[in-house]
């Protein structure tokens, strides 16, 4: 080897950064492309940059620019040179725009390096994101071409040593396949390495927002009969007790004697119609509710209950409600009149003279207000959360209620999916749906949690919930336009999901927090603030998080316990960490 190539070849080793130009020039060189010989001398004279130097995935794309500035009186008239940016990753690599440049005597159609005049190249490049690309590096393949010397035609050339490809080589890359890459990633010349997908661990399931049940766990059941009294009467008939709604409550109250899960309270009120003195109607249910309650004592004296009394004077409500549910025609006007008065005495008349005019207050609505009510109020019981989820566990989830079956999802995550399937199939319920494709999201079925929530809105759900998760659903299925129309009317916290999940970090960062707050911070490169969020969380995944902000500080043995940690708590993790360019120095 000649003392010249020897020192251009030492010249470039020792070089960070080299021009894919020079590189090109310096293989010709080598090969006898005699048209690069003056270009490879001085190499540096060339700029070239990458932007970012680790990449960044953003909204489902990779994408990078590069910049170069080849100065006057460099570029050989006669020389061209076929630049190609790779993204090569495991098992493939994908290829961006070529670009061409030709110096002035070459007739192509490519970019024309002027010999007196100092050109700057910018080229943007973009990838569609795989996961594959998570361990990831963009290069740049050279081909060279001279119309003197070995590369009369376009050449692939080694860029790192500058030898041409032999036929075997050539062989090899001919057959597009694993191997195919691997070499021409060798042949490459690495311009950024990396690729940070934070991006992607945003987590949108933890947002969803899951629709409320009614379940409770004692629900109270009310049974009421009235014992009826002739006016300023407090004695009953002989028949008062024999009716079909004394008889349905007393068949109430035996139904439940044996039934663990019920606790009954039977009491009896008294009242009087007020249709006449206020202190005499006082006394009047007084004296109805004691001799009502000897008479639901004689009734139910075989349950070994005990019932209550208590007297409520002039029953006002009930003659409003009496009137309200009454054929009476003018009945808003009757209830209007006795809206004005407040005090006992003027009701009282008013009543008086409306009942003179409107005989079915005397006939129809008065009489049934001197009354004992009894009352039996039921609370029952329902199953434990232990009970139903042995239910479901048997395959028995069917017996549970809707409203059961809500509750259990809610408050038992292992049995959520079950219950949640049972009460969609079962009850067709648009809650059930909607929640069931929060579940499936968190399991990363997005597929699946978009049909559910198709089938809440087909069961007729409006609500804000299932919008918001329309919007979720498609942030982490990566389709940000279908997201957005419904972000437009979803909570400030999902929209800013969607502007980070768009790389809008410092517009999103002011209504998020907890762990998506924290991912925004450390791709604004907030550190600090980053940490502050994670406070209080736990879980795998933000212990992750710590050892990607512990890395970026240069706190290793920090890093190395919060990923030891993350990793005990979900072994899936060390998988990620061995590719995850954030913790590149751990590796």
């Amino acid at each position: 080897m000649n003392r010249i190539t020897y020192l251009i070849l030492y010249y470039i080793t020792m070089k960070k950064f080299f021009t894919l130009i020079a590189v090109a020039a310096v293989a010709l060189t080598m090969t006898s492309c005699n048209c690069f010989k003056k270009m490879a001398k001085n190499p540096d004279a060339i700029q070239i940059s990458c932007t970012p130097e680790v990449l960044v995935l953003n909204n489902g794309k990779i994408a990078a620019d590069i910049s170069a500035s080849i100065p006057a009186d460099y570029f050989n008239k006669k020389a061209a040179l076929k630049v190609t940016p790779v993204l090569f990753f495991e098992g493939g690599a994908v290829a961006g725009e070529t670009l061409l440049l030709q110096g002035e005597k070459v007739l192509t159609n490519g970019m024309v390096v002027k010999t007196k005049e100092t050109l700057s190249i910018n080229r943007h490049v973009e990838f569609d994101y795989q996961p594959a690309m998570d361990a990831c590096e963009l290069k740049l393949l050279v081909e060279v071409k001279c119309k003197s010397g070995k590369c009369k035609e376009f050449t692939l050339i080694n860029a790192n040593d500058g030898a041409i490809l032999t036929e075997e080589q050539l062989a090899v890359i001919a057959k597009e396949d694993e191997a195919a890459y691997a070499l021409k990633s060798e042949c490459g010349r690495q311009i950024a390495v990396g690729l940070n997908t934070l991006q992607k661990d945003l987590d949108f399931a933890s947002v969803m927002a899951p629709e409320a049940n009614n379940y409770k766990n004692v629900t109270t059941t009310v049974v009421t009969a009235d014992l009826v009294y002739k006016i300023n009467s407090s004695r009953l008939a002989k028949n008062a007790a024999q009716t079909d709604d004394v008889n349905a409550l007393k068949q109430s109250v035996e139904s439940y004697l044996g039934n663990d899960r019920a606790a009954q309270t039977v009491y009896v009120n008294g009242y009087a119609s007020p249709d006449g003195p206020e202190k005499f109607n006082d006394k009047l249910a007084g004296q109805r509710s004691q001799s009502g309650l000897k008479a639901v004592q004689e009734l139910l004296k075989e349950t070994g209950l005990n019932i209550d009394a208590a007297a409520y004077g002039e029953d006002w409500d009930g003659f409003k409600a009496a009137v309200a549910a009454s054929d009476i025609q003018d009945k808003d006007l009757i209830l209007q009149v006795l809206s004005m008065y407040s005090s006992a005495a003027e009701r009282e008349k008013e009543i008086k003279n409306l009942a003179s005019v409107f005989s079915a207050l005397k006939t129809e609505v008065l009489p049934q207000l001197r009354r004992a009510q009894i009352v039996n109020s039921i609370d029952l019981t329902g199953k434990t959360d232990a009970e139903m989820v042995e239910l479901i566990n048997q395959g028995r989830a069917a017996e549970l209620s809707l409203e059961e079956l809500l509750h259990i999802a809610e408050a038992q995550p292992a049995v959520a999916e079950a219950a949640l399937k049972t009460a969609a199939e079962k009850y067709g319920d648009a809650r059930a749906y909607n929640n069931l494709a929060i579940v499936l999201a968190k399991q990363g079925d997005y597929a699946g949690a978009l049909a559910a929530l198709d089938n809440a809105a087909k069961a007729g759900s409006k609500s804000e919930e299932l919008n918001n998760n329309y919007a979720l659903v498609y942030l982490a299925m990566g389709e940000t336009d279908k997201a957005a129309q419904y972000a437009q009317s979803a909570t400030s916290e999902v929209k800013a999901l969607a502007a980070a999940a768009q790389g809008e970090y410092s517009t999103a960062v002011n209504n998020l927090e907890g762990y998506n707050a924290a991912i925004a911070q450390v791709q604004e490169g907030n550190l600090a603030a980053a940490k502050n969020s994670l406070n209080g969380d736990e879980s795998a995944k933000a212990d992750y998080l710590r050892a990607v902000i512990a890395a970026k500080e240069g706190n290793i043995s920090a890093a190395k316990a919060s990923l030891q940690s993350a990793i005990e708590k979900d072994a899936t993790l060390a998988k990620k960490a061995a590719k995850d360019v954030n913790l590149a120095a751990l590796r």
